[in-house]
């Protein structure tokens, strides 16, 4: 009897044992409520704002390679995750945003979002300081290529986007220590960040080999060298 009672306890524990899901698992319970969320926000959602997103990006292209789910641009010109077989919604032709939603897409952290979905599009791998943390906002690898991108944001004041642009180009200049790696500054795609990557001499940028990426409030990157 006392056997029977020992079993039967052990039955009832080890049944009553949660399951664990898998980090796939939890992206597509995550988007069957939500559909459309970027890396990004299923990293803040899943793991936390402070995390870094490269396991969700992984995750979710080995899930859209195995047809659990799709990849597209949303109508804010960022990737979303949708779940396979779920309706999308097609996009839609949207206002031009006004001063307020633009300064907000060109915030740092958006033009990281934005640059690694442009960089993963392209088979590069992130490793990305979000908000305060400290290291090169963006490291990214592609086989044994290194690229090692310095982030500003689009700043409040003319006379604070001058500050941004000197102190990104010796932040960039200070990181310099591998002769084989790619150097570049991103920036906010704006005219005064535009004129003054043309003011900087061409010796400059010749020497130094720095590059700059141009990121839009729609998320569009284009890179320059000149």
């Amino acid at each position: 009897m006392e056997l029977r009672h020992y079993h039967s306890c052990y039955t009832r524990h080890t049944m009553s044992k949660p399951t664990v899901t898998t980090l796939a698992e939890q992206i597509l319970e995550l988007l069957s409520k939500m559909p459309g969320l970027t890396d990004r926000e299923i990293t803040n959602s899943l793991r936390g704002k402070s995390a870094q997103q490269q396991p969700i990006n992984i995750a979710a292209r080995g899930l859209a390679n195995r047809g659990r789910l799709i990849r597209r641009k949303r109508d804010d010109g960022l990737i979303g995750n949708f779940p396979a077989g779920a309706a999308i919604e097609p996009a839609q032709k949207q206002p031009r945003p006004s001063p307020i939603d633009e300064s907000a897409n060109l915030a740092e952290d958006r033009l990281k979002a934005a640059l690694d979905t442009w960089l993963g599009a392209s088979g590069w791998s992130t490793e990305i300081a979000w908000a305060k943390q400290r290291g090169v906002d963006i490291h990214a690898k592609r086989g044994k290529e290194r690229w090692l991108i310095e982030v500003k944001g689009i700043g409040s004041r003319p006379e604070m986007r001058v500050n941004y642009f000197i102190g990104i180009l010796g932040e960039t200049l200070q990181r310099m220590d591998d002769p084989f790696a790619r150097y570049s500054i991103a920036l906010p795609d704006i005219p005064q960040f535009r004129n003054l990557w043309k003011r900087l001499p061409q010796l400059a940028k010749k020497r130094t080999g720095i590059t700059v990426l141009f990121i839009s409030a729609e998320g569009e990157v284009r890179e320059l060298e000149d």
